[in-house]
C-alpha cells in the first residue's frame, strides 16, 4: 500500500523552473461539520484560474504521497488545483482516526469546500488507488452535489468481500495496521513501540508468524491500543448488518459522478470484485443513459500505482503491452468529465480487459465485455494421484475423495510474503489436499469472467472452511495461480449468507458455491487447467477451529475428516466463461 512511484512534488518544482513556478500551501485547514480540522496540502497552477480540482485523501501521511507519486505534479501540469488531505486522525489533520468510519461525511465535507474556493471553479473530480481508492467511494455515496467524477483504483464493492471473504476473516489487515497505521499512531498518542514506518516493518519481520498465526484473533493484545476499531470487526460476522455502513452493491443510484474502475488480476481479491461489480452496478443504475460515465480497466497486475507500469506480475511475464501509463489514464479520463474535453474517449469502448497467456488486451462496453460460452467441468476421480475434470458428466467416475484436515497444521503458501503469480506444482503433493485436472485443451481456451465453482463436501466436524485454487498448468508442470486469495474460500456454516451460522451435521453432502472465481487467461493448447481443494491457505486468511466456535474468541481446535463428493448423485463441477 506504500508503494513508491518516483519523483512526485520534486518533478512539480523541477518544471516550475521552465515554467512558472506552480502555487504550493502546505498544511491548509479544512474544517469538517463537527468542527474537527483536517489539514491538506493545495497544488495549482501559477494562472489565475478559476481551475477544476482533483481530491486526493490518504491515512500514508499526503507528504509522503508528494514525494513518491507523479499524478499530481502532471495534474498541476495539465491546469487542476490538486488537494493532497490526510484523513482524519493522521498525520497533520486532527482528530481520532477509525478505519474507514469518517470518510463518507469527511469525504463530502473536502469535495464541498474545494468547491468553494476562490481558485476552484466548483468542478470537482478525485483519485487514488487502494485506501485513497476507498474513500472515493464512501464520499459519492453520501452524494456531495459537485463531484462531477473519479478514478478508484484498486478497491473494493462490498465489506463483505473486504474485511472478510466467504465469511473468513482477512489477516491482511494486521499487518496493514501494524505497518502503515499503527506508527503514526504511537506517536500522536506517545505508546510504545515502532515509530516510523521502518521501524515497524523491521519489527514486523520478526512477528509476523506469531501475529498472523495467534489464538483466538482477539488476542493481539500489542494492536489494541493502536487500533479498537480492528477489534470490533472481529465482533462482526459477514451477515451482520453492521457492516451496512460500508456497502456499494444495490446503492449505486447514489452516486452522480463518472466513475473510472481500475485493478488487475492480481491484486487483492476485492480489488477485481469491486472493479467489476463497481462497474456492472453503474452500467445497470444508468441504464437507458446515452453515456453511461463509466468505465472499466482490468489489467494483470499486483496491488499498487506501480504495478500498473510493470511487465510482470510475480513470476508470470506479460511483456509491454501489460504496462499502462496510470497518470495518463486517470488523468484523460478527468479531462473528458470533469473539464468536458473532446479528446476521444466517447469514440473508445468502455472497458478494456487484459487476457493473460494471450498477452493482450480486449474490448468491449459492458461486462463480459464479449459474448461467452459456459464450459462445464466435472470433478472425477477413478484411482489414487490426481482427479480429473471431464466435460461429460456421463463419465463421472468415483464416490468421494476424502482427507483431514488439521487446524493446528494447516496448509501454508509457499509464497505467502509475495504477491502475483507463482509455480503452485508442488502444492497437490499434500496430505491435506485433492486436486483435478483437465486434459490437455486441443485448441487454445480464452477465459474472461467469473468462474464458477459448486463443491459438494461432507464433514465430521460442526464447520470447515473449503479453498478453491485454480492453476494454469503447462506442459514444463509449471503451474501458476488465477487470481490472488479471498473470493475463493467459503466457510461452511456461512454458505446460505445467514446470521445465524448453520453448522454442519455429520455425513451431510452440503453444496459450497463460489460465484466470483475472476480472471482473464487464455490456456495455450497443450496446457492444463488444475483444481486444488484445501481447507486452509495459511496466513491469508483465518483457520477455521472445526468446532464451530468462532476463531476470534476462541482457540480451541479439533481435526475433521473432510469428504469431496463427485459422483452422479453428488457431482461437484466447475463453470468456465470461455469465448467461442
Amino acid at each position: 500500500m506504500r508503494l513508491a512511484m518516483a519523483f512526485g512534488l520534486a518533478a512539480l518544482l523541477a518544471a516550475g523552473a521552465a515554467a512558472a513556478e506552480p502555487v504550493v500551501e502546505r498544511d491548509v485547514a479544512v474544517p469538517m461539520r463537527d468542527g474537527v480540522v483536517l489539514r491538506a496540502d493545495v497544488l495549482r497552477p501559477a494562472a489565475a484560474g478559476p481551475f477544476a480540482v482533483l481530491v486526493y485523501r490518504t491515512p500514508y501521511n499526503k507528504q509522503w504521497s508528494l514525494e513518491n507519486y507523479t499524478t499530481f505534479a502532471h495534474a498541476v501540469e495539465r491546469g487542476y488545483a490538486v488537494v493532497v488531505q490526510d484523513v482524519r486522525g493522521r498525520y497533520a489533520s486532527d482528530g481520532e482516526y477509525v478505519a474507514y468510519r469518517h470518510e463518507g461525511q469527511d469525504g463530502f465535507d473536502t469535495i464541498e469546500w474545494a468547491a468553494r474556493q476562490p481558485w476552484s471553479n466548483g468542478d470537482v473530480g478525485s483519485f487514488g488507488l487502494s485506501y485513497p481508492g476507498a474513500v472515493q467511494w464512501l464520499a459519492a455515496m453520501e452524494a456531495p452535489p459537485h463531484l462531477k467524477a473519479m478514478a478508484p483504483a484498486m478497491t473494493f464493492a462490498t465489506p463483505r468481500n473486504f474485511f472478510l471473504s466467504g465469511g473468513v476473516f482477512d489477516l491482511s489487515w494486521i499487518g496493514w495496521i501494524w505497518n502503515n497505521i499503527a506508527p503514526d499512531t504511537r506517536l500522536r498518542k506517545n505508546l510504545p513501540g515502532p515509530r516510523s514506518v521502518e521501524q515497524a516493518e523491521a519489527e514486523w519481520l520478526k512477528r509476523r508468524d506469531d501475529f498472523r498465526g495467534r489464538l483466538p484473533l482477539n488476542a493481539l493484545h500489542e494492536l489494541r491500543a493502536t487500533a479498537p476499531y480492528y477489534f470490533e470487526w472481529m465482533e462482526h460476522p459477514a451477515a451482520d448488518p453492521w457492516w451496512d455502513w460500508a456497502e456499494l452493491r444495490g446503492r449505486y443510484g447514489r452516486v452522480k459522478a463518472a466513475v473510472l474502475n481500475l485493478s488487475g488480476w492480481h491484486d487483492e481479491a476485492y480489488g477485481p470484485d469491486g472493479a467489476i461489480t463497481n462497474f456492472r452496478g453503474l452500467l445497470e443504475s444508468r441504464k437507458g443513459e446515452a453515456d453511461p460515465r463509466t468505465r472499466l480497466v482490468m489489467g494483470p497486475w499486483v496491488h499498487g500505482v506501480g504495478a500498473t507500469r510493470a511487465e510482470t506480475a510475480g513470476d508470470r511475464v506479460f511483456g509491454p503491452a501489460a504496462a499502462i501509463d496510470y497518470d495518463e489514464t486517470v488523468l484523460r479520463f478527468m479531462d473528458r468529465y470533469l473539464r468536458g474535453i473532446d479528446n476521444g474517449l466517447d469514440q473508445e469502448k468502455r472497458a478494456r480487459v487484459f487476457v493473460m497467456g494471450e498477452n493482450a488486451w480486449h474490448e468491449g462496453d459492458g461486462w463480459p465485455v464479449a459474448p461467452t460460452r459456459r464450459l462445464t467441468l466435472f470433478l472425477s476421480r477413478e484411482a489414487a494421484g490426481l482427479g480429473q475434470l471431464v466435460t461429460d458428466a456421463a463419465t463421472i467416475r468415483g464416490e468421494g475423495t476424502s482427507f483431514v484436515s488439521d487446524p493446528a497444521q494447516p496448509l501454508t503458501d509457499p509464497f505467502a510474503n509475495s504477491v502475483g503469480a507463482h509455480d503452485y506444482r508442488e502444492l497437490p503433493k499434500r496430505a491435506d489436499t485433492v486436486s483435478f485436472e483437465s486434459e490437455p485443451f486441443e485448441a487454445d481456451v480464452t477465459v474472461i469472467g467469473a468462474m464458477q465453482a459448486e463443491i459438494r463436501v461432507s464433514a465430521d466436524a460442526p464447520d470447515i472452511d473449503l479453498w478453491v485454487k485454480l492453476y494454469d498448468v503447462a506442459p514444463d508442470g509449471t503451474a501458476f495461480n488465477l487470481m490472488s486469495p479471498g473470493l475463493d474460500v467459503q466457510r461452511a456454516s456461512q454458505r446460505d449468507g445467514s446470521l445465524t451460522p448453520r453448522l454442519l451435521k455429520k455425513g451431510e453432502v452440503v453444496a459450497l458455491e463460489f460465484r466470483n472465481l475472476y480472471t482473464g487467461n487464455r490456456f495455450l493448447k497443450g496446457h492444463r487447467l488444475r483444481i486444488v481443494l484445501t481447507p486452509a491457505f495459511s496466513p491469508h486468511f483465518s483457520r477455521n477451529l472445526q468446532t464451530g466456535e468462532r476463531e476470534t474468541s476462541s482457540a480451541r481446535m479439533r481435526k475433521a475428516r473432510i469428504t469431496i463428493h463427485h459422483d452422479s448423485r453428488h457431482p461437484s463441477r466447475l463453470v468456465l466463461p470461455v469465448l467461442p
